[in-house]
C-alpha cells in the first residue's frame, strides 16, 4: 500500500523549495543572459524572487517583477506566452524526470505590505487600539 502525504499546513517541503530554487536560478540566468528575446522584454530587467512548485512538482508558480514595475502586466502576458519556449530552455539545463510547467504571476507582496501597514496606521485602527486599552 502506498504511503499518502500530507501538506497541511506545514509548507512546503525541502524538496519542493530545493527544485523551485534551482528552477528560479537557471530562468533568472536564461532571462539576463538574452537567450531569449521577446518584443515585449526588450530592455527590460525581470526579478524573479520565488518560484512556488506544486507538491507533485508538476506546476512552477514563478512570481515575478520587472523592475522599477512598470508595464507589469505587460511583462506577464509575454512570459506566459513564452512559457512554453522556456520551460524547454529549462529543460535542458536541468535533468528531471518531468519538467513543470511554468506559469507566471506578478510577485505583489511588497504592494500588500505598503497596504496592510497603511491600514494599520491609519486614524481607524489607532481609534479601534485606544478603545480596546481602555
Amino acid at each position: 500500500m502506498a504511503k499518502q502525504h500530507r501538506q497541511d499546513s506545514r509548507g512546503p517541503s525541502q524538496r519542493q523549495l530545493r527544485v523551485g530554487e534551482t528552477v528560479r536560478k537557471e530562468l533568472s540566468d536564461i532571462l539576463t543572459r538574452g537567450e531569449f528575446s521577446d518584443p515585449e522584454l526588450d530592455g527590460v530587467i525581470v526579478t524573479i524572487p520565488e518560484v512556488r512548485m506544486t507538491p507533485d512538482l508538476r506546476l512552477a508558480t514563478c512570481l515575478v517583477m520587472p523592475l522599477g514595475g512598470k508595464n507589469a502586466e505587460n511583462v506577464e502576458k509575454a512570459l506566459n506566452r513564452s512559457a512554453k519556449y522556456l520551460r524547454g530552455q529549462v529543460s535542458r539545463r536541468l535533468t528531471m524526470k518531468y519538467m513543470p510547467d511554468l506559469r507566471f504571476v506578478l510577485d505583489t507582496r511588497f504592494d500588500d505590505d505598503d497596504r496592510i501597514g497603511s491600514l494599520l496606521h491609519s486614524p481607524d485602527v489607532a481609534r479601534d487600539l485606544d478603545d480596546e486599552s481602555n
